[in-house]
């Protein structure tokens, strides 16, 4: 049967099953050729027969042949679920999964080939295939068993090395977040540092202003202590000088600390407004310093 391209373990299978359906296809033909054969002995010992009882007898053969004839096609779908249950169940100890399509199943030319080969080649193999016939489905060789173990054997460790590779892709997006949450965590610190040097600078500020005012104040009444308010505001630029220069460093810091977070760019904005402030009151003291 090389047209279905069967090997010889399940051609000799296909045989076996013929076998059986043609065994049971020609006891059903005899069971028939017996409702007639009585039909004849019990009926036909007249010369005539009216038409009604022609009818009659044709009538209650077509009742026995029909019955006949329904429980073979019964009996031959139950029997085809039962193999093809055990079909089925023996693919499952396998992990096979196996489909049918019931539209090659009305095939004329397959049909025919079948045909062909129940007239040659199963009568030509009947012979010598007696001692393969058996009840039920012989199992795979030992061969194909280790090729489907080994086809799985593959498959899980691709699915083990892609649920590897997943897992480290994991691992380093994890790595990365908590990298993420450190920078972010120490340009916050930073931040809130950088935060109370400000409010430093604003407080020296207002010292200074305070200074200034008092110094306005008293330079056109008070000449005596104008040498004080000098000295006074000297010390407060001095410190303010001092401060300017921590304030320098500590920009150098965040520049190496947050060159690559966004709150480097705003803190160097606000540093850039505040050193303009203090340009501005330095120039506006400057105003007031009595000359050389």
């Amino acid at each position: 049967m090389a047209e279905f391209g069967f090997n010889e373990h399940h051609q000799n299978e296909i045989i076996n099953y013929m076998r059986f359906a043609r065994s049971k296809r020609v006891l059903r033909l005899k069971t028939i050729d017996s409702c007639f054969e009585e039909l004849k002995d019990s009926r036909l010992v007249e010369e005539t027969f009216t038409v009604d009882e022609v009818r009659e007898m044709l009538d209650g053969l077509q009742v026995v042949v029909r019955g006949e004839v329904e429980i073979e096609l019964i009996n031959t779908a139950h029997t085809n679920v039962l193999l093809l249950r055990q079909l089925f169940s023996q693919a499952e100890k396998f992990y096979l999964r196996l489909q049918s399509d019931i539209s090659e199943l009305e095939n004329r030319e397959l049909l025919e080939q079948v045909a062909e080969f129940e007239k040659t080649d199963f009568k030509s193999t009947d012979k010598i295939n007696k001692e393969t016939s058996k009840p039920k489905l012989a199992p795979l060789n030992e061969s194909g068993v280790s090729e489907l173990f080994n086809k799985e054997i593959v498959r899980l460790q691709e699915e083990n090395d892609k649920l590897k590779a997943r897992l480290r892709t994991l691992e380093s997006q994890a790595m990365s977040a908590l990298d993420e949450k450190s920078k972010a965590e120490r340009a916050l610190k930073d931040l809130q540092r950088v935060q109370g040097e400000q409010q430093e600078i604003s407080s020296l500020e207002d010292t200074v202003a305070a200074l200034k005012e008092d110094y306005e104040r008293t330079l056109s009444t008070n000449v005596a202590t104008q040498k004080d308010l000098q000295e006074n505001l000297i010390s407060a630029k001095h410190e303010l000088l001092r401060v300017q220069e921590q304030l320098a460093l500590a920009e150098k810091e965040l520049e190496k600390k947050f060159q690559q977070t966004a709150a480097y760019r705003n803190m160097k904005e606000i540093l850039t407004k505040k050193n303009e402030q203090i340009k501005e009151i330095r120039k506006r003291l400057q105003r007031y310093e009595p000359n050389e």
